[in-house]
């Protein structure tokens, strides 16, 4: 493939890259970031290493920003190394080492005794590596071996990368950091919004515990759990995603954090039912959002590339992203938050794929397959099980995230309704789309559907919302903008003109009409390009806009006008 640079490139920090406060809505004053070079080498073994390259971290070494640049073999060892000083006072009662995401089997090493391991590659973890650093100092070293294990969470990873599928990534591809926090220290925050305030469970910390808005309000109170019911109520939407900001004390602990009042629901109005936000109808209209970048691969080179897709979308009249088989780091979230759109959120798949029984009989509309017909291994579906309440509990937080999808059109998909019990059970703020395209069961909040190859119609076959969760990906290959030769989109336009003509024919000849009828959300394929797929609004590198912002704009509110018949 040829590399492509975003040019957010030019911006990276080398000696600290992605140096934010990893995660938002637990902030305390006491942060280090470790990222940075890192000694770094790939071999077969599993043992002595020698170093014989440096790495820039959080960057995969697949992508072109590690520095290293080239694919890892599924039996080869990652084996990463730096010295971690403590600054001055940094201590105050215990230290934690905390990692974004570590994609593969990873043992973690402290002055070369082993304090921890992890197998979740799409989740944080930390470890409590208080004794191990209380002279100050310590060689921190990893071992990963990414095979690619299909009883884990891989997403549209594949050996083989092409058309649909994408360069595999391993090792560590988000923030590693350290705190100190006192002995007693709050370890988490459960915000859970409604429309006249937020209930707040606090999880550790000292009994007595003190919370000050931003507004000036101040509320006291003992025990684990409260409900802060601010004097001025101001509801968090898309179109006005209002936060509240403060800070919790407690102990000697002290954080901040934030949350907002909304909530999302089904609602009937004329005999049909709607997906509501804030109480009244709501039509989600947006983009599937794959998450990569042509030269970062899984991560942009900056925050900046997070917040310009995100301004992207909000400047073409989309008012949410379907994040696609992806976990971000938690500051894509925040952002989200705190710009305004809202997230669908996709579980992350594991299991096997079969092209004939989950893409090709479906798309010629053999779409019902009971679950018993699609055995998964008990490993398997233990791990997607941890894995999906991971996910739920670690995104629980962000107002943003209004929808999960289990499963994507049948892949690793089995007991789809006993997931959508298990999901509901831990959280039934948020709507759940159990089987996003096809292969249907009994229990979902919606009644999703993918169309490509068709014109939209959709009815209400069961009385549930409509959601139409892909449809589109209309291909336009944009010269000097392409990472292959190679092209995978389902309607090909040689020029932005009629590229830019067909994308809007579509929405005001098919995607209007099913608004008006009462569908409440439309993905469309999708936000950008990725290696083969040129059916990206945006080219790979997010230099090219495909289509002309207030033409698009003005398209959109003439859906959303027609849904708010």
């Amino acid at each position: 493939m040829t590399t492509l640079y975003t040019r957010y490139a030019k911006d990276v920090n080398r000696a600290c890259p992605h140096s934010y406060y990893p995660r938002p809505c637990l902030v305390r004053d006491s942060f280090l970031c470790l990222n940075g070079e890192w000694d770094f080498a790939i071999n077969g073994v599993r043992g002595t290493v020698d170093y014989n390259e440096k790495i820039l971290v959080p960057f995969p070494p697949e992508s072109a920003l590690s520095g290293i640049g080239r694919r890892v073999g599924t039996r080869e060892y990652l084996h990463y190394r730096r010295n971690i000083v403590l600054p001055e006072g940094f201590f105050c009662g215990r230290i934690i080492l905390h990692f974004g995401a570590v994609d593969g089997e990873c043992e973690i090493f402290l002055d070369g005794k082993k304090i921890g391991e992890s197998s979740l590659g799409i989740l944080p973890f930390s470890i409590d590596v208080t004794e191990e650093l209380s002279s100050g100092s310590a060689v921190l070293e990893l071992t990963v071996r990414d095979a690619l294990d299909r009883a884990y969470p891989y997403g549209k990873q594949r050996t083989k990368r092409g058309g649909m599928w994408y360069t595999p990534h391993s090792g560590i591809w988000q923030s590693v950091w350290l705190e100190s926090v006192p002995e007693k220290y709050i370890t988490d925050l459960r915000l859970t919004p409604s429309l006249s305030g937020a209930s707040l469970e606090v999880l550790g910390g000292e009994t007595h515990k003190r919370i000050t808005l931003d507004s000036g309000e101040v509320f006291e109170f003992d025990g684990n759990e409260f409900f802060i019911e601010p004097k001025e109520i101001h509801l968090w939407s898309p179109e006005d995603p209002y936060l509240y900001r403060f800070t919790l004390e407690c102990g000697e602990d002290r954080v901040m954090s934030y949350f907002a009042l909304r909530e999302v629901g089904v609602g009937m109005t004329d005999g049909k039912r709607y997906l509501t936000l804030n109480g009244k109808p709501y039509l989600f209209n947006g983009l599937l959002d794959q998450g990569y970048y042509s030269d970062g691969l899984i991560l942009p080179a900056t925050e900046e590339g997070y917040l310009d897709d995100i301004r992207l979308a909000k400047s073409l009249g989309f008012n949410m992203l379907r994040k696609h088989i992806k976990i971000e780091p938690e500051i894509f979230y925040y952002l989200c938050d705190r710009e305004g759109i809202a997230v669908f959120q996709d579980m992350v798949n594991n299991g096997s794929y079969s092209f004939l029984r989950d893409t090709a009989l479906p798309t010629v509309g053999i779409q019902r397959l009971p679950d018993f017909l699609l055995p998964r291994r008990r490993r398997t579906k233990e791990i997607f099980k941890e894995a999906m309440l991971k996910t739920a509990k670690h995104l629980y937080n962000h107002p943003s995230v209004v929808y999960y999808t289990v499963f994507n059109e049948g892949w690793g998909q089995f007991s789809a309704d006993r997931m959508y019990e298990l999901l509901k059970s831990l959280d039934n703020t948020r709507i759940i789309d159990t089987t996003s395209g096809w292969f249907r069961q009994k229990k979902s909040d919606v009644d999703s559907r993918h169309v490509y190859f068709k014109r939209l119609a959709v009815k209400h076959p069961d009385g549930r919302p409509i959601s139409v969760s892909e449809f589109g990906g209309y291909s336009y290959r944009v010269s000097q903008h392409l990472a292959t030769e190679k092209n995978y989109g389902y309607r090909l336009f040689e020029s932005r003109e009629e590229f830019e003509r067909a994308f809007f024919d579509l929405y005001l000849d098919e995607v209007l009409p099913l608004a008006e009828c009462g569908a409440s959300a439309f993905v469309y394929t999708q936000l950008s390009d990725v290696e083969d797929e040129t059916n990206g609004l945006v080219t790979y590198d997010r230099e090219v806009v495909k289509v002309d912002p207030a033409a698009t704009r003005e398209v959109m509110e003439k859906v959303k006008a027609a849904h708010l018949k």
